[in-house]
């Protein structure tokens, strides 16, 4: 969703760098063949999550949620010499596309997939976290959290997608919306948590930066 007015959001992506051609094949190979592909993060998106990685440099990547891969590709693009982008999604039908992207990429040694539900493979992963981007099932946002903050390491950044639902979070929430009350709930942790510095930015859906802090409270 864009909340920008629709001649200045044309004018942000024109002065944008923009997305590198095996993204372009990546992007038009989605919404030619796999289901939902408006769940892909955009070249708008992407390149924002290239920049911000780039910025971190980080060692060890996590992200919750795959889809087709273009997301992590665009945050390997920000890995440390020697780095690693651990990313867990739970549809086996999607594997092979991924890898095949992967491996064409530079960073397809350092991308390593996981298969199956990210609340029991987080668990399974060792070390900790320098990078995190969650972008999965919105009622697990807040179990996501409490498995990752203690793991995420001081300067650590969490990356948040959909955190804005369209609009949700600021109309009234129907008693059957699960997803909408999760993520207000979560949204509400980000901004609360003290080990935290959290600043939502209205970017597509909205995106959530929160930095750890180096001295946590």
């Amino acid at each position: 969703m864009h909340f920008l007015p629709q001649d200045i959001d044309d004018y942000t992506v024109a002065h944008s760098q923009q997305e590198p051609e095996l993204l372009q094949q990546l992007r038009r190979e989605t919404f030619q063949k796999v289901l939902q592909p408006r769940m892909l993060s955009g070249p708008y998106q992407g390149r924002v999550l290239s920049m911000l990685s780039k910025v971190i440099h980080p060692g060890v990547i996590l992200e919750i949620g795959t889809y087709t891969g273009y997301s992590a590709l665009c945050l390997a693009e920000g890995l440390a010499s020697g780095g690693v982008l651990h990313t867990i999604d739970i549809n086996e039908e999607l594997e092979d596309l991924q890898r095949r992207y992967f491996d064409r990429s530079p960073f397809g040694e350092s991308i390593i997939q996981h298969l199956g539900s990210a609340l029991d493979v987080i668990p399974m992963i060792d070390g900790n976290f320098d990078l995190v981007f969650i972008d999965a099932d919105k009622p697990n946002y807040p179990q996501y959290f409490d498995l990752i903050v203690d793991r995420l390491n001081p300067g650590g950044i969490i990356l948040s997608d959909n955190v804005l639902w369209s609009g949700k979070v600021v109309e009234p929430v129907k008693d059957d919306d699960v997803s909408t009350r999760a993520l207000l709930h979560y949204n509400t942790l980000l901004a609360t948590d003290e080990r935290l510095e959290t600043v939502l930015l209205p970017i597509r859906d909205g995106l959530t930066i929160s930095r750890k802090k180096q001295n946590p409270a």
